[in-house]
């Protein structure tokens, strides 16, 4: 996975992961649906499912137990 990817106007996957790391740590999923919504709407400019965004996310929250049902 290359973080350094472009998505859009100059942000890279990474730019990505580090504004939505901000409120990760506050933020409980009921499934990885959810997940997935969340990210989408949480990406400042691009509101469109970034995989690698998604994917990073998805091992926090399996790893630290944030999502409800698996």
């Amino acid at each position: 996975m290359s973080n350094n990817r472009h998505i859009w106007e100059g942000w890279t996957v990474q730019n990505f992961i580090d504004e939505l790391e901000i409120t990760f740590p506050f933020v409980t999923f009921k499934d990885k649906a959810d997940l997935k919504q969340w990210c989408k709407s949480e990406q400042p400019y691009y509101k469109k499912h970034i995989p690698e965004v998604y994917n990073y996310f998805l091992d926090l929250a399996l790893k630290f137990n944030k999502i409800d049902n698996v």
